[in-house]
């Protein structure tokens, strides 16, 4: 069947597509921005169709959706400004409905989160609205609600992670004494793959989680236990949620306007009331330490499908990509490095891709380390994203503190765009071009000031960047080059 999927670019929208890709389904991927997707391998699919569309604005028909027999949504917008995310999560619902319309769909599903309390963390509360959205149309809604997803890349994981693996001692807010039913990612995708056009879940919500019932301390503990680490937690009373939502920006990757959203669900119970899903689809639940262990497997093999962090969610901005996709020159300042390649261009080019995340940026790794550290204090992102593949790298990705504008490998360019808090905009480029048969590196960072803050900002670094820059540029064009901390 023709089944329509909306978030086909994050966390779960990419692990989902291959699955019904699998089973045999045409899929039509909504996205905001084609110049994101990459256009290679499971994208370039012939059971794939990419439909541009933006739910925050006003819906144009098209024939492509006539056929569409089932619709995903799997749009969720808990990173905007913190007072406005259910405005525009209830909009987005309603601009789906109308698009639903054009369509001749037998049924809408749609993951969300559990929300049996009478008192809801306004995250929850945006999500039910949404769900009572999209159940007061035409077509017949199947809603999932899950709590903690674990997985490689998910948000939860990667928090959880985060604090195990760097903090030997945590003194923590009180919340972590709430219960939890946390389910694994493979467990989500065979609920979202099994209700498909399943006649016996039109018009139902059903609670999915896992076997076990954990308070947020439990899970860190049984954690610290498959990574084989002894961990020491200490609940105290005092700490209240802003300190709650500072301690978790500080310590884990997450932004703090995300941290926050999470801080206030976390406070809230959620366990799953009783249903006959899993018996129904014949699903057998995977444990909480096993769903670590199947995590860390695909971690260690690169094989990380998806990640939380490639999601405008872990900006502290979400900026359109097409809005800083051309490189600006009037009011910019410039340092351009132009070095001669003596051995194999390819080399180079898969330096180029490896840059960031656990190699470091070639020249200098202290250095970048301390202005990621002086990013978070500023209320940045820092640099504790990394990159999700250390080989791979696609349009759309994070790289530590920048966002891939550009990764075009058969032209030999990426592009990168500074998430950093800076008084101005930034961008990084690198490219290899080919003059009178000579390869050439061309590697150059573009500044925009917004006014004497940003001019200031650019000469008080100018004497790092004529070292920084160089340095990277030279270990770049070395074969084999490996990272330098000079």
């Amino acid at each position: 069947m023709k089944v329509l999927l909306t978030g086909s670019t994050g966390y779960i929208g990419r692990r989902l597509l291959p699955e019904l890709i699998q089973k045999g389904h045409e899929v039509v991927c909504c996205v905001r921005d084609k110049s994101r997707v990459p256009q290679e391998n499971i994208w370039s699919h012939p059971s794939v169709e990419l439909f541009e569309v933006d739910f925050l604005k006003e819906i144009v028909p098209s024939p492509l959706l006539h056929d569409v027999e089932a619709g995903y949504y799997l749009i969720h917008s808990m990173s905007d400004n913190i007072r406005d995310f259910q405005d525009v999560e209830a909009k987005a619902a309603r601009q789906f409905l109308k698009l639903m319309a054009q369509t001749n769909a037998r049924q809408i599903i749609y993951l969300t989160g559990m929300a049996n309390e009478k008192q809801l963390s306004k995250h929850l509360a945006s999500r039910k609205k949404v769900e009572d959205i999209l159940g007061s149309g035409s077509i017949p809604l199947t809603a999932l609600r899950a709590g903690v997803i674990l997985g490689s890349g998910s948000a939860s994981f990667e928090i959880i992670r985060d604090l195990v693996e760097k903090l030997p001692v945590m003194v923590t807010p009180k919340w972590l004494k709430t219960p939890h039913q946390p389910i694994a990612i493979r467990d989500v995708l065979q609920y979202l793959v099994g209700v498909l056009n399943h006649k016996e879940t039109f018009g139902k919500s059903f609670d999915i989680g896992g076997p076990d019932i954990l308070t947020y301390k439990e899970m860190l503990l049984q954690f610290a236990e498959v990574r084989d680490l002894k961990r020491y937690i200490f609940i105290v009373p005092v700490m209240t949620p802003r300190l709650s939502s500072y301690w978790l920006y500080f310590v884990t990757s997450t932004s703090y306007r995300l941290a926050t959203n999470l801080v206030n669900s976390m406070k809230t119970e959620v366990v799953a009331r009783d249903n006959s899903l899993g018996e129904l689809l014949n699903i057998e639940s995977i444990s909480y330490k096993d769903a670590v262990r199947m995590a860390f497997q695909k971690i260690e093999q690169n094989n990380v499908a998806s990640s939380w962090k490639d999601a405008l969610v872990s900006s502290y901005a979400d900026n359109s990509l097409l809005e800083h996709i051309k490189v600006p020159t009037n009011g910019c300042f410039f340092d351009k490095r132009r070095k001669l390649i003596s051995g194999d261009p390819a080399q180079v080019l898969a330096n180029i891709w490896q840059i960031g995340g656990e190699r470091g940026w070639y020249y200098g790794d202290w250095l970048w380390h301390i202005r990621g550290v002086m990013d978070k204090f500023a209320g940045g992102v820092g640099l504790r994203r990394g990159r999700t593949n250390p080989k791979q790298i696609y349009t759309g990705d994070t790289l530590d503190f920048w966002r891939v504008l550009a990764a075009d490998k058969q032209n030999r360019r990426l592009l990168l765009y500074a998430e950093m808090k800076l008084p101005g905009e930034a961008w990084l480029s690198f490219e290899i071009e080919k003059q009178e048969g000579q390869h050439w590196l061309v590697q150059q960072a573009t500044f925009r000031p917004k006014g004497l803050a940003g001019r200031l900002y650019w000469y008080a670094v100018m004497p790092f960047h004529f070292f920084v820059f160089d340095g990277m540029a030279n270990n770049i064009i070395r074969f084999g080059a490996k990272k330098n901390t000079a």
